[in-house]
């Protein structure tokens, strides 16, 4: 019975899948021509030249040479107000047409929602079902236009993304043909930019692929591709790149207000420097918008009479050790028991998971909830063959994606599109950019400087956006092969090579005393702390923990430990003070506790060791395995369940605190039952 509902399946399926082949290739073929015939132009001026030779660091200022040509310049062509994904691809885009820019972070680059993501480079499969069960076009343009960025992406910047397969199980023998179908139209989609080919394996080729995955009932598994990418640093290097080639780019450094002339228009920003407090009014020609999340804030500079565009969603990430997936597969579930997606993926020798997809206010510092914790360990529940305890998680992240808001759509995060809208305030001149995702933030560049030419009457030297061509420092003369160092271990060269590409002399020629490891967790070395102080406006503690190396995100604790040695690293490099040092320890340990510490941990950092204080949430978390479901709407990430008095009893004996000590606590808190994660950190720290 089962075969003959599948050929009564497959009919159909075989005649959408050879329609669409021939809508793609008619397609493909339109675009092939048009830009093949672009590139014949650009090729025969000599500024393309110059953009598509190798970039130096050299080339690139320091910050504070950076923030002097702020103060002398008279006029640039573009401010660029953001440092994320979108706002480092404008100021690369618009670098490279040969126009004069300037590009302001608040923060750092990639501060926010851009290194917060999935790590994927990806077309959207949710979002090609979406096309297919709503005969939706502009769903089904969304995956074309991000399955095309998806093959630029790894072309312009193979040292930080790679191709990734992921497993599609399926317990149904009648889910075959369908998810069959719909990965090839994935493949057939990306057309000539297409990655490996999908193809299905049998349930036990499945479980080979992927040991951990549930077994029972399984019927087999597609296997499909996307991209996978280092997205901070990615972000980094959009920003460097930008800067070699001659923009001013710089970081913690906020616009407070946009100068407009007499008839309204805006004529350049005032910004100040948050590390020094100088002032300094920018002129230019023209502003882009591209704060993500906080567009809307940029725009009410401008107007408080225009309503708000972007309806903020916040999605939960988790990371956990390497030995849940094969460290070249992932997994995706493709529908969770709320209609989502979760994807599994191995990412930086630790495997992540998510996401959720929540609406959420807007804040600087997102903050993972303990409910969307447990909502992803009880996905990955219904797809793996072993349990995912709470202890397992080793780090937590929350990231604010910016919706489009389309009111005719309803305002369920879920079914907004992550198309990009690109508008001109027709009084002030205001261009902002928005929504769209990682993956797209090329072409989002491109519409918003093409349109920002065309509005503020630019002289670009080249006519057309370059960046398909442009490789990204450290792309050139990148050798995945290349261990740089014989002497240096598999895990450390890999990464560098991974991370850095081609510049990993560079990297080790820093300091070789401290060619060292900054964890013995994790490949991070000592010389790239300071590589990042030199090179790549590594400002703040912060910078280095999460967005130079990726610490925070693997692992809070081991973030945590790391903490002294790198603020002891960057204060030597760049003659901090003792109370800079302190103010430096004491936000790193706060932003810690958006990435996975409790927050009661910055209180004790001064009395416990980074150790001590990891071994005792580990051991809390083992006596206090299931916190009550009343309690776990906290947005806090951490158990927020209480031990019994036994139990807190058996978790101080067994990190050694001696029965004087414990007897002594106990009499102080007699009318205690219950004891919280606090109340062991205050126990140790009293013994």
């Amino acid at each position: 019975k089962n075969k003959k509902k599948m050929r009564k399946l497959i009919k159909p399926l075989s005649a959408m899948t050879g329609g669409l082949i021939g809508y793609v290739a008619s397609k493909k073929y339109y675009q092939y021509q048009k830009e093949k015939k672009q590139l014949e132009t650009l090729e025969k001026l000599p500024q393309f030249q110059k953009y598509t030779q190798r970039p130096l660091l050299k080339h690139i200022k320091s910050r504070e040479e950076q923030f002097e040509e702020l103060e002398k310049n008279k006029e640039y062509d573009l401010v660029i107000i953001g440092g994320g994904a979108t706002g480092a691809g404008c100021a690369l885009d618009a670098t490279t047409r040969g126009l004069k820019v300037c590009l302001i972070e608040r923060d750092d680059f990639a501060s926010g929602t851009s290194s917060r993501s999935t790590k994927l480079v990806h077309g959207g499969v949710r979002y090609l079902e979406k096309a297919f069960w709503q005969l939706d076009y502009d769903q089904l343009s969304l995956v074309m236009e991000a399955l095309a960025e998806r093959r630029t992406f790894l072309d312009i910047a193979p040292h930080l993304s790679k191709q990734l397969p992921i497993l599609l199980p399926m317990y149904s023998y009648m889910k075959i043909p369908y998810f069959w179908a719909g990965s090839k139209a994935y493949d057939i989609l990306a057309g000539d930019k297409s990655l490996s080919h999908s193809y299905f394996l049998s349930a036990s080729k499945a479980i080979e692929a992927f040991p951990l995955v549930r077994k029972d009932g399984l019927a087999g598994a597609m296997v499909y591709y996307d991209g996978q990418h280092n997205d901070a640093r990615m972000n980094v290097a959009l920003a460097l790149t930008s800067a070699a080639y001659g923009a001013t780019v710089v970081n913690h450094t906020e616009v407070d207000s946009l100068i407009k002339d007499d008839t309204g228009r805006i004529c350049g920003v005032t910004a100040f420097d948050r590390l020094s407090d100088r002032r300094v009014s920018i002129r230019c020609k023209g502003v882009i918008n591209a704060t993500g999340p906080f567009s809307d804030a940029i725009r009410s500079m401008d107007s408080s009479r225009d309503p708000p565009i972007v309806v903020p969603s916040a999605g939960v990430h988790i990371t956990l050790p390497a030995s849940y997936a094969p460290s070249n597969m992932g997994l995706l579930d493709p529908s969770t028991s709320d209609g989502r997606v979760i994807f599994f993926l191995p990412w930086q020798g630790r495997t992540i998971a998510g996401t959720t997809d929540k609406q959420c206010d807007i804040t600087d510092s997102p903050t993972p909830d303990e409910e969307s914790i447990r909502f992803i360990l009880n996905e990955l529940s219904h797809q793996l063959s072993v349990p995912v305890p709470r202890s397992d998680v080793l780090s937590a992240w929350s990231g604010l994606r910016p919706l489009v808001k389309d009111i005719s759509k309803g305002a369920s995060t879920e079914n907004l599109s992550r198309h990009h809208l690109v508008s001109l305030s027709p009084s002030s001149g205001l261009l902002t950019v928005a929504g769209g995702k990682w993956t797209t933030y090329r072409q989002m560049a491109e519409d918003a400087v093409d349109l920002a030419v065309s509005s503020f009457s630019l002289s670009p030297s080249l006519p057309l956006s370059i960046t398909r061509h442009v490789k990204l420092l450290g792309a050139h003369l990148y050798n995945p092969f290349d261990s740089y160092d014989s002497s240096l271990p598999s895990d450390i060269s890999s990464h560098l090579s991974s991370t850095y590409g081609d510049l990993v002399p560079l990297v080790l020629s820093c300091d070789s005393s401290k060619n060292v490891r900054l964890s013995p967790l994790f490949p991070y070395l000592e010389s790239e702390v300071l590589f990042s102080c030199r090179y790549e406006y590594a400002e703040t503690l912060v910078d280095v923990l999460a967005r130079r190396t990726r610490l925070s995100f693997l692992d809070s604790f081991a973030a945590l430990s790391a903490c002294d040695r790198i603020a002891s690293l960057m204060a030597s490099e760049k003659g901090w003070s003792s109370s800079r040092l302190s103010s430096e320890l004491s936000s790193a340990y706060s932003f810690l506790t958006t990435m996975g510490l409790p927050p009661c941990i910055p209180s004790f950092c001064s009395s416990l060791s980074p150790s001590t204080i990891s071994s005792a949430y580990s051991s809390f978390l083992s006596f206090d395995p299931s916190p009550s479901s009343s309690s776990s709407s906290t947005s806090d990430f951490v158990s927020t369940g209480s031990l019994s008095k036994d139990s807190f009893i058996s978790c101080s004996r067994s990190l050694g605190v001696s029965n004087s000590s414990l007897s002594s606590f106990l009499s102080s808190s007699s009318s205690s039952s219950s004891f919280s994660f606090s109340d062991l950190l205050s126990l140790l720290s009293q013994s």
